[in-house]
């Protein structure tokens, strides 16, 4: 019976409202669980190493061509974040960031929007006063149970393999701009 719950969950939630897809100009994300697959390796030496996904960096790339906004939100802090960040040319990187939503009321004045102009995607328990505000609501199939249940969507991605990407994608072509963005690789 609780299988059957969860299911009918995330059935309800594998598309998101195209009208809060149309709305979206800003794109927020955590870190582990979200940009990685949640895991984190540290070295002997104390340094931390995270993986991350080239198509979900690419997509990045792309969406921010277009004029939109992107932003991390995270509540620990690492250089490599940082440097992921510099090479993406991330807008706004916020780490040690918790409460998380300090950091997202800066960034909506720092970017002038509103909530519903803002997707955040996030895993896990910190990120739910977020997933509770934005106009757009994402998490990942490994997410916590609550983060599902706060979620407009639920990525088929796992975190760290694509999820990104994936939202990139569904935004862009709510909007139209996905297909300006193929042209520009389609001819040489």
């Amino acid at each position: 019976m609780m299988e059957e719950k969860i299911l009918m969950g995330m059935i309800k939630k594998t598309k998101p409202p195209i009208s809060n897809l149309k709305k979206i100009k800003v794109l927020a994300m955590d870190v582990d669980g979200i940009l990685t697959n949640g895991e984190i390796i540290v070295q002997g030496d104390g340094k931390e190493t995270k993986i991350y996904n080239v198509q979900d960096g690419f997509g990045i790339v792309v969406f921010q061509k277009f004029g939109y906004k992107t932003a991390i939100i995270t509540a620990r802090s690492a250089t490599a974040v940082a440097a992921r960040a510099q090479d993406l040319k991330i807008h706004k990187v916020y780490q040690d960031a918790f409460p998380k939503t300090t950091a997202y009321e800066d960034m909506l004045k720092e970017f002038g929007v509103r909530d519903e102009e803002v997707c955040y995607m996030g895993d896990d328990l910190p990120d739910l006063p977020v997933l509770n505000r934005v106009g757009l609501a994402v998490t990942v199939p490994n997410a916590v149970e609550e983060a599902k249940k706060a979620a407009d969507y639920v990525t088929r991605n796992p975190g760290g393999q694509g999820a990104v990407r994936e939202v990139i994608e569904l935004i862009m072509k709510a909007q139209g701009t996905w297909k300006k963005a193929l042209a520009t690789f389609e001819k040489p």
